[in-house]
């Protein structure tokens, strides 16, 4: 699946995880954000990195938008949930979220789940709202001494294919 600005979606590669690290990392701290700063040092302080994080990617369902060459963004599935959604701020706006989200819910479907569902940050909410994701409960998370608002989402298939 490839868009118009060459970017296209791919399964994660080995050895690929600290990339992926960098790619949150720079989405919290360097894009638009709702959150301040205090907020998005306690919830990410450094790129994610290293053998506990590739294990937790290694455990779900990860694809990855390429441009250029190099990963611009990610999503990834655990069963029903959407654990992780990031794209680097130059891309965004471009459609890298649309096109790993429509990929992630395509293989939702095809493995018969008949939902997903988030916990999305204040700047993530209008992307899974365009998506038909609806706010089943709003909460307030504590990280390092900070709080985080957010929402938890859900998306219901309309049973089509």
């Amino acid at each position: 699946m490839e868009g118009a600005t060459g970017m296209h979606v791919r399964d994660m590669i080995a050895g690929e995880a600290d990339a992926l690290g960098r790619v949150m990392f720079r989405a919290i701290h360097d894009g638009y954000s709702d959150y301040t700063k205090a907020q998005r040092i306690a919830w990410c302080a450094m790129p994610p990195e290293g053998e506990g994080w590739a294990a937790k990617l290694a455990a779900q369902d990860v694809r990855v938008v390429e441009a250029l060459g190099a990963p611009v963004g990610f999503i990834t599935r655990n069963s029903a949930y959407i654990d992780l959604a990031f794209v680097l701020p130059d891309w965004q706006g471009q459609g890298a979220f649309s096109m790993l989200y429509d990929r992630i819910e395509a293989d939702a479907r095809a493995a018969g789940l008949r939902r997903l569902w988030v916990h999305a940050s204040l700047t993530a909410q209008p992307a899974f709202a365009a998506k038909g994701f609806a706010v089943t409960r709003h909460e307030t998370v504590a990280r390092r001494g900070e709080t985080l608002d957010r929402a938890e989402m859900e998306k219901v298939f309309d049973g089509l294919t």
